[in-house]
């Protein structure tokens, strides 16, 4: 049911985006301390939308189909709006164009293997990895906005490069399991057709 409480919050992290986006335009230390508020709020709803799914009995089909699209959409938005005002450049939006890859990857896989029922389990690392990958982003968002004994922007760029290698690593790990179906042997239709009953 799309308005449980789970699935509200997981459109809750979709409609905070234009807002994220739009507190970028505002060259002032309250909008990027804003950005980031909201930021982490739609990231603390990650975890609370599947726990009180699964607590509560309400894990629908709409939910498991918007919850990772919510994810990406976020952290795709934010990445791109870091890189266009500057607060990514240089060798820092490696780490970026790596991510951006990785969930456009991951999400091809889970959408072939599940025409095969096969799912595709989040892993610890996995998990880790976006854990990191949210802080460094929140880090980011604040960037030149944080007080001088806080260097947020190198502590967000170093957290981005940890992310990155860690979604490399995710990301092929994933993969290496999807050719392991991809790879494996079909049954022809025809073949299929000539096989005896019983």
């Amino acid at each position: 049911m799309l308005t449980s409480l789970p699935n509200l919050l997981t459109l809750s992290r979709i409609a905070v985006i234009p807002l994220v986006v739009g507190l970028f335009y505002i060259p002032e230390a309250w909008a990027a301390y804003t950005a980031c508020g909201l930021y982490a709020a739609a990231c603390i709803t990650d975890w609370f939308d599947g726990y009180l799914a699964r607590a509560w009995a309400q894990e629908s089909v709409i939910g498991k189909f918007l919850d990772p699209i919510a994810d990406k959409l976020l952290v795709a938005a934010t990445l791109i709006m870091l890189a266009g005002f500057g607060r990514l450049g240089g060798l820092s939006i490696l780490p970026a164009v790596t991510i951006l890859l990785r969930e456009v990857l991951v999400s091809g896989l889970r959408e072939y293997l599940a025409g095969l029922h096969v799912g595709v389990p989040v892993t610890w690392l996995a998990k880790w990895k976006t854990a990191i990958q949210m802080v460094a982003l929140g880090f980011l968002i604040v960037g030149d906005y944080s007080p001088p004994e806080v260097p947020s922007t190198i502590i967000g760029t170093v957290g981005l490069w940890i992310a990155a290698a860690l979604t490399f690593y995710t990301g092929w790990d994933y993969m290496r399991a999807g050719l392991t179906h991809m790879m494996a042997e079909q049954p022809s239709k025809r073949g299929a057709a000539a096989r005896p009953a019983g």
